[in-house]
């Protein structure tokens, strides 16, 4: 069952819209079809990714009152819970949101590496014809040198450090800046478990993106690079548009 889930949904769709896109560019430059594939993926979930940048803007604008509920049923944690759900009733938030996109692109990412590197246990540049849909056509050729310079199927750092910093970018622009705590202030363990989660998303995140990019290959290092720049044009978007709406 799982094995069927996951070439139905996630597995054979990557890997016959690579190939149709290797089919159509000129040279079938693979790196330039993972490109494609990213971006039309990344269109498909554009309405989950902006409800989910939409709801990281809201969970900041309401802050204030979730420290209010927090403070005032610290001593009682069912009415903190109810109050919290309440809250974020009241304000169309759902907090789920971002974790459900995230569950959906590990599976994509994962098929897009295997699609490139063991197609049903063909690895490209060979296509694996069992695999395809009827209306796919099988490309004449396959090129894995991106844009004539990069070796899609080998480690490439200069990409990987792109990945790394690209990440740093999307994830500066989404978490807001935070006040630095008074040194002499008591210890305050949700305080600093915020601060902490805070320092792991904005420095450490970006360094197991390059790491995790230069390991495996040039292929997931552009898929992060790419997903990256248009995550970051997302966020742009919705904070024009909270913007708008507060004016």
């Amino acid at each position: 069952m799982f094995s069927t889930i996951w070439h139905t949904i996630f597995f054979d769709p990557v890997y016959n819209l690579l190939v149709f896109f290797i089919d159509v560019i000129p040279n079938g430059d693979v790196g330039l079809a993972i490109v494609c594939t990213v971006v039309v993926v990344k269109v498909i979930l554009l309405p989950l990714s902006l409800k989910a940048s939409r709801t990281q803007v809201m969970m900041r604008e309401i802050e204030p009152k979730l420290k209010e509920i927090q403070e005032k049923f610290k001593d009682n944690r069912e009415k903190l819970a109810r109050a919290t759900m309440d809250l974020y009733k009241e304000s169309g938030v759902n907090p789920f949101s971002s974790i459900l996109l995230l569950f959906i692109q590990i599976p994509l990412v994962i098929a897009l590496y295997f699609s490139v590197y063991s197609g049903g246990g063909v690895a490209l540049p060979e296509i694996n014809t069992d695999l395809l849909y009827s209306f796919i056509p099988v490309p004449i050729t396959a090129s894995m040198i991106f844009i004539g310079i990069i070796d899609i199927a080998a480690r490439n750092l200069p990409l990987a450090l792109l990945a790394g910093i690209t990440q740093y970018v999307h994830t500066s622009f989404l978490l807001p800046e935070r006040k630095k705590r008074d040194p002499n202030a008591a210890p305050n363990f949700k305080e600093d478990f915020a601060h902490s989660m805070h320092i792991q998303m904005k420095y450490v995140m970006p360094i197991i993106i390059f790491v995790v990019a230069y390991s495996l290959s040039a292929t997931i290092a552009l898929y992060f690079v790419i997903s990256n720049i248009v995550a970051i044009a997302q966020e742009y978007v919705v904070k024009r548009e909270r913007a708008k709406m507060g004016a």
